[in-house]
């Protein structure tokens, strides 16, 4: 039952806008009677986080089941973050305080909730409940294995590498189009081996379902084939009254076949974005869902646009509307804010890209001077490359950064064997897991390793088969450690997340004979362990570590600047959703951005732009977009490296100059499934589907 008016604070809703009130009570009639499609278009700095969390929260005031309702993000940072401030709006208006927030178990990314829902109904379609997770590098292992088997790494010509390869299947699952457009829009040097590829997939795919295992695509691939049985889809889409999802903008085809099959009518359906932000095509993520979505319904989907901006001054706010404008397709809206200001972001001129580091250094130190910590600044630019000369100078006047990006927690070798430790005994068919964590064995080489994990395969037992193995004389004292060990991690009397230390108890002595910084390594182990604390089971955490890593290891992330402020330096995608005071924009010319390579069709130009827009509506107070004269381009194709000469970016034309405060030219030297869902009445064999795909 929803509260009383006398529980409820005079207006919960005072601190939003209109729109954002609009958007906060939109087909809201009570848990039984949830409202038809909405399309929130939630433009940069509009307080599109407050907006959604604002929106679950009077659901849940006005009776809807919090554990009927579905929200998707994109982080679980994002998620966590969306719960607490739900809790918190519904705490404000019922006065409660120090209250728990209500509790969102179906809350998450769409990756994290897919693998749950595909582990409630995995006998039902030809997967082992066991089935363990492949993270990125060890996608890219399996691939480069079947690779070599397949004879394609021997070949005289230049067969794409395991990481290539595993980017096409990647594109070609998650965008749902044919391989061969595939190869021919984004890997045309690769299309003459469409027929290796195809052969190679099978394999993989294959492989896959022999080991129990599933990469990061198959729990979207997955989830999309169970919804094409109408009576999962039925269930599923029973089981949640509502579903709201954020960063509409950056889904791909599977996510949106998902949502639709969820909620064919749209029901219940909310979606949030900025169309104006969609710049992650390479992830296979499509504009078009969140610009078609309005007509995908018999009753179109109703659409709030939230133009308020709170972090801009109004001049940025002014330029980067402009530059979004010339896009021919488009959400209309005109970003406005409260914060006046007199002076216009900055088109800077320098010499070359060493005049270019001059400049953003001797403007950082100067705000700096004024009051703007270094941590307020950010220096973004299109590609990682694009940084380097501006790294010299920084390093050279001693101006501490950090650059987004490095060693991920999950690529340290250490914290790899951990995992693979706990995934082996998870899943004895997980052979890339087994092959690593053998081989940690004294006397256990790549032969011996292979010997084991093919009679593991082959036996009806695979655990038994592990005990039974006979290693050799060199490795029998070791082994027969690590069999206890395992022994223990397979069985019933040790209970998550004590497994984790007895794990830990086997490997630490090889961790100390291995490496030199043992120590430090050792510190990851520990912060693994109390991440594990945090997980219900063996199995919640070793999925959701891989489908949301850690940053960095523990080595890096002790303060990567050793100073206690940095200024940051980012690439423009992985600045999306941050702000700063001060942003300066690098090389702000054709041939970056946009850049050479994303140019070859007008969907990719358009993509281009919006990445400027990105960079723009990062800035509070703050922004200079500098172009040089002069730059490096690094291995173009058919070019070599070489010296161009620069002219300012096509997306800021001559009659957009007025926005801009122009710089003179510088001389040289100057970023689920529920509980009571219906059985299924027959298995659907997905597995099989999935194969005949690539034969």
């Amino acid at each position: 039952m929803p509260p009383t008016s006398e529980t409820l604070v005079r207006d919960p809703w005072a601190d939003l806008n209109p729109r954002q009130r609009e958007a906060v009570e939109y087909g809201i009639a009570g848990a039984d009677a949830p409202g038809g499609p909405l399309l929130v278009i939630a433009g940069a700095g509009s307080g599109k986080t407050s907006t959604l969390a604002h929106r679950v929260a009077n659901l849940i005031l006005q009776g809807a089941n919090p554990h009927r309702m579905l929200l998707l993000t994109f982080s679980r940072r994002a998620s966590l973050e969306m719960e607490r401030r739900v809790g918190h709006v519904v705490n404000t208006v019922l006065n409660l305080r120090n209250a728990s927030p209500p509790s969102l178990p179906w809350a998450g990314t769409f990756h994290a909730i897919g693998g749950r829902l595909i582990r409630e109904y995995a006998g039902r379609i030809g997967l082992s409940e066991d089935f363990t997770i492949h993270d990125r590098g060890d996608a890219e292992d399996l691939m480069g294995i079947l690779r070599h088997d397949l004879g394609f790494s021997g070949t005289k010509s230049r067969f794409p590498l395991k990481g290539t390869c595993l980017s096409i299947y990647s594109r070609a699952v998650n965008s749902q189009a044919p391989l061969d457009d595939i190869l021919l829009r984004h890997f045309p040097w690769c299309a003459q081996w469409e027929a290796q590829l195809k052969s190679l997939f099978g394999a993989y795919v294959q492989a896959k379902q022999d080991q129990h295992v599933l990469d990061y695509d198959d729990l979207l691939l997955y989830w999309s084939e169970m919804m094409k049985a109408p009576s999962i889809a039925q269930a599923l889409g029973a089981t949640f009254d509502h579903v709201l999802v954020d960063e509409y903008q950056d889904t791909n085809r599977l996510q949106a076949d998902i949502l639709l099959a969820m909620k064919p009518d749209g029901h219940g359906l909310t979606v949030v974005g900025d169309d104006a932000q969609s710049i992650y095509s390479f992830r296979a993520a499509t504009i078009r869902n969140i610009l078609d979505f309005p007509q995908q319904f018999a009753q179109p989907a109703h659409v709030i646009t939230l133009e308020r901006n709170y972090r801009s001054t109004q001049p940025i706010l002014d330029a980067s509307n402009a530059v979004i404008a010339e896009s021919p397709e488009r959400y209309a809206k005109q970003l406005w804010t409260d914060r006046n200001a007199s002076r216009k972001p900055q088109l800077v001129h320098v010499s070359d890209e060493s005049g270019q580091a001059r400049w953003v250094a001797d403007q950082v130190l100067e705000l700096r001077e004024t009051g703007v910590p270094l941590k307020s600044q950010s220096v973004l630019f299109r590609t990682s490359s694009h940084s380097a000369t501006l790294e010299l100078e920084l390093t050279r006047r001693n101006i501490p950064f950090v650059k987004f990006g490095g060693l991920k927690f999950l690529e340290a070798s250490h914290v790899k064997d951990m995992l693979s430790i706990l995934r082996w005994a998870h899943n004895p068919l997980a052979r890339l897991s087994g092959f690593r964590v053998a081989q940690l064995i004294p006397g256990i080489g790549p032969a011996i390793a292979t010997r084991l994990l093919d009679a593991m395969a082959h036996a009806t037992d695979p655990r038994r088969a592990l005990a039974e193995f006979s290693p050799g004389a060199a490795a029998a004292h070791d082994w027969a450690a690590f069999t206890d060990t395992y022994r223990a991690l397979c069985g019933e009397r040790v209970s998550w997340p004590a497994d984790i230390d007895l794990a830990a108890r086997w490997y630490v002595p090889i961790l100390q004979s291995r490496y030199d910084d043992a120590a430090a390594r050792e510190a990851d182990i520990g912060q693994l362990a109390r991440i594990a604390g945090g997980y219900g089971s063996r199995e919640r955490f070793l999925t959701e570590l891989t489908l949301d890593p850690p940053d960095a290891t523990s080595a890096e992330s002790r303060d990567p600047s050793l100073d206690e402020d940095y200024l940051i330096l980012s690439t423009i995608h992985s600045s999306k959703g941050q702000e700063w005071n001060a942003v300066y924009v690098l090389n702000v010319v054709d041939g970056c951005i946009p850049s050479d390579l994303g140019v070859g069709s007008a969907d990719e130009l358009e993509e281009e732009r919006r990445l400027l827009y990105v960079a723009m509506t990062r800035a509070k107070t703050h922004l200079q977009l500098v172009v040089p004269q002069r730059f490096y381009v690094h291995k173009q194709v058919g070019n070599g490296d070489r010296h161009v000469y620069g002219s300012r970016s096509r997306f800021i034309p001559e009659h957009l100059l007025p926005m801009f405060e122009l710089q003179p030219k510088r001389q040289p030297g100057g970023v689920a499934a529920s509980s009571g869902a219906p059985e299924v009445a027959a298995s659907i064999d997905i597995a099989r589907r999935l194969r005949s795909t690539w034969q």
